[in-house]
């Protein structure tokens, strides 16, 4: 389940939260929720725009202290400043990292922890959302992680959809793919993308992950029905 709620002043600034739940295996230790705080400022000059602002992930209930190999303890977060430009159905963002990567901590090729720290990672995104008329719609982004000193945690996604407005409710399919590395099946290199079904942090020094494992790098189909209030 998810749902958000924005705030956008004539002004051009704006606040906001999403949230949505989460599998407590891809990354997050204990915790089962996403909760997304940001705020910023918009402004359009005829068919460009300019949009600069903040973003805060919070999982609540999570357990940082095992993640990553040394991150410290707490509940995992993540915070971020972005820069973006927009030029008719075109948009490009830059995100910097402020802290530890959702709190990971550096990894080695031998998935042994490094101590360093992964602040100052960054991703830049570029969207196209194109509309057809009669309420249908194309939609393409391409993405590019930079992750520091983790060893395989730089990828590249890629979306392409369509989509089609029926009385305000919003039907969209998708296939989403990426080359990011995780291989669960005996890897000879460290793979950051290979994720339990679920896991807990045992309070003694560990986590208890899940049985089953899942590929997070995969190529994957998406159908949604979305509705704004």
């Amino acid at each position: 389940m998810q749902g958000g709620v924005d705030y956008s002043h004539s002004s051009g600034f704006y606040v906001g939260n999403w949230n949505s739940n989460v599998s407590s295996g891809a990354g997050f230790p204990d915790g089962n929720l996403e909760m997304d705080f940001y705020g910023g400022y918009k402004h359009a000059f005829g068919d460009f725009g300019i949009d600069v602002g903040g973003i805060y992930y919070y999982y609540p209930g999570s357990e940082a202290r095992n993640l990553g190999l040394g991150a410290n303890s707490g509940a995992v977060y993540n915070a971020e400043l972005y820069i973006g430009g927009s030029w008719k159905f075109l948009s490009l963002k830059y995100f910097y990292g402020l802290d530890d990567y959702f709190s990971l901590r550096g990894v080695n090729a031998a998935g042994i922890s490094t101590g360093k720290d992964t602040k100052g990672s960054s991703y830049l995104d570029l969207s196209a959302n194109y509309d057809l008329g009669d309420g249908w719609g194309i939609n393409a982004h391409v993405g590019t992680l930079n992750l520091k000193n983790v060893h395989n945690g730089d990828y590249t996604d890629w979306k392409i959809g369509v989509t089609k407005d029926l009385s305000g409710w919003i039907i969209a399919a998708s296939y989403i793919g990426t080359n990011a590395d995780g291989d669960c099946r005996g890897a000879s290199s460290y793979q950051p993308y290979c994720f339990t079904n679920s896991n807990s942090d045992n309070g003694a020094g560990g986590i208890n992950f899940g049985s089953d494992t899942k590929d997070a790098g995969r190529g994957i189909a998406v159908v949604s029905v979305s509705k704004s209030f």
